[in-house]
C-alpha cells in the first residue's frame, strides 16, 4: 500500500484529501505546515507528497525544494495542490521540484488520475 503525506493548513481540506486517498487504498499521513510535513517526511519516507502552497511557517514552494534537497526525501514523488495556479505559479512550482501542479477547486478523479499515473498504478 503507497504511503502518501496531505500537507494542507486548512483542516477541511486535509481531512477531504485525506478520506479519498484512503478510500481509494492509500495509506494517508498528514501535516498542517511545512515544518511538520519535513519531519513526517523524514519519519515515515512517504512515495507521494500532496502540497499547498499558502502555508504558515514554510509554503509550499520551500517545502518542495526542502524536500528535493534532502536525501532522505529527494525521491518522494511531488503534487502542488494549490489555488495559486497561474502560468507562473505552475512554472515555479516544477522549477522546485514538483512532479505535478493541480489547481483548486480540483476533481477529485483530476487528484486520484494524477497520483495514480505518478505512482504507476493503473
Amino acid at each position: 500500500m503507497s504511503k502518501i503525506l496531505v500537507v494542507e493548513d486548512s483542516k477541511t481540506q486535509r481531512e477531504m484529501m485525506a478520506n479519498l486517498l484512503q478510500s481509494n487504498q492509500f495509506e494517508v499521513v498528514t501535516a498542517k505546515n511545512g515544518v511538520e510535513a519535513i519531519s513526517q517526511a523524514e519519519l515515515l519516507h512517504p512515495d507521494l507528497a500532496i502540497l499547498d502552497i499558502v502555508m504558515p511557517e514554510m509554503n509550499g514552494y520551500d517545502l518542495c525544494r526542502k524536500l528535493r534537497e534532502n536525501p532522505e526525501t529527494k525521491n518522494i514523488s511531488i503534487i502542488i495542490c494549490s489555488s495559486k495556479s497561474t502560468k507562473a505559479d505552475r512554472h515555479w512550482g516544477y522549477r522546485q521540484g514538483a512532479n505535478a501542479y493541480i489547481g483548486k477547486p480540483f476533481l477529485p478523479e483530476e487528484l486520484m488520475d494524477t497520483v495514480k499515473t505518478l505512482l504507476r498504478i493503473s
